[in-house]
């Protein structure tokens, strides 16, 4: 496979010199659907507060590292810090100066996993990972993107002190919050991966079509790359579709704004956010289906370097999007 994507790149990160990267699954529904853990607003960071939990979330990770060892691939370790900012540490009782303490925490453990599959695996990097000041599945309107970059800074500064090797934010639903965080990475001298989320449309949260968000960011901004999470690969194909990109030259390998985009994290389920919010069960998804929609993304888009999976997803989707 043949990766030709022109990016404004970072020294040290693989995947953008084309080195193809595992990274996990859907951490949260995993544990809450597959482990029987309680998770409060989603949290998975009080994991990192007892041993016990640090076990498990090895166990979580160790599964990942062997299927980058299968496929012969690098290996994204992303913290499980989607929920620790301060509107959300907020509502599980945690002070600013418990959250620092937890995101610095969440690199050290990482930094640890990487010693313990550096015998198996040549490329091992660690993210901090950054989620939404809101609900991640809807959109709280526009979001100013300088009020964005003082309320993740605190975070973002955390994981630059600890020795973090890039920022994700994941599943963003605005342009404006992306930006935010985009500067604030900068700030605290970290690359930084901005990953947003589509609605079964093909469009953010807010209504902006995948393509403007990205432009909008870049000419603000501009990440490192970009990915997709928290959408079917049937929805991200919308996203590409002409009709909502609005652009020709919008795809193919190093080719209009798709050429951006480095990675992808599919929910299992095709079901649209609203419907997963209700839901009581886990929606699987099929294998099949989920393999062959990322084979069609991929057709459209061109290469990608990090593959991994988001709500409903598992170690067996990951590696069946890996063919391992």
């Amino acid at each position: 496979m043949s990766f030709d994507k022109p990016v404004p790149g970072s020294v040290g990160l693989p995947q953008l010199s084309g080195r193809p990267m595992v990274t996990d699954g859907g951490l949260e529904t995993d544990l809450i659907f597959n482990h029987g853990l309680d998770l409060p607003d989603f949290a998975a960071f009080p994991l990192l507060d007892d041993e016990a939990g640090r076990l498990l979330l090895t166990g979580y990770y160790d599964d990942y590292a062997a299927i980058a060892a299968r496929a012969g691939a690098g290996l994204l370790l992303e913290s499980p810090t989607w929920r620790a900012n301060p509107d959300w540490g907020s509502r599980l009782g945690r002070s600013a100066d418990d959250l620092t303490r937890v995101n610095v925490a969440s690199i050290t453990f990482l930094q640890e996993l990487r010693d313990r599959y550096a015998a198996e695996l040549e490329d091992v990097v660690i993210s901090g990972v950054v989620g939404p000041r809101g609900d991640g599945y809807r959109s709280d309107g526009a979001t100013d993107p300088d009020e964005a970059a003082r309320y993740h800074r605190r975070q973002v500064t955390a994981f630059a002190e600890s020795g973090a090797d890039v920022v994700t934010a994941l599943t963003l639903t605005d342009p404006g919050e992306a930006i935010g965080i985009v500067r604030a990475s900068r700030d605290a001298g970290l690359p930084v991966a901005i990953s947003f989320t589509t609605e079964v449309d093909g469009r953010l949260p807010d209504g902006t079509p995948l393509s403007t968000a990205v432009t909008v960011v870049d000419a603000a901004a501009s990440p490192d790359y970009y990915l997709v999470n928290c959408a079917h690969p049937q929805h991200v194909l919308a996203a590409l579709a002409p009709d909502a990109s609005g652009a020709s030259d919008a795809l193919g390998a190093g080719i209009g704004w798709g050429s951006r985009i480095l990675g992808m994290r599919y929910n299992a389920s095709t079901r649209s956010h609203a419907e997963l919010d209700e839901a009581d069960d886990l929606d699987a998804g099929d294998l099949a289906v989920l393999a062959g929609g990322h084979a069609e993304v991929l057709d459209q888009i061109g290469p990608l370097t990090v593959i991994g999976g988001c709500c409903g997803t598992d170690a067996s989707h990951v590696a069946a999007l890996w063919g391992v």
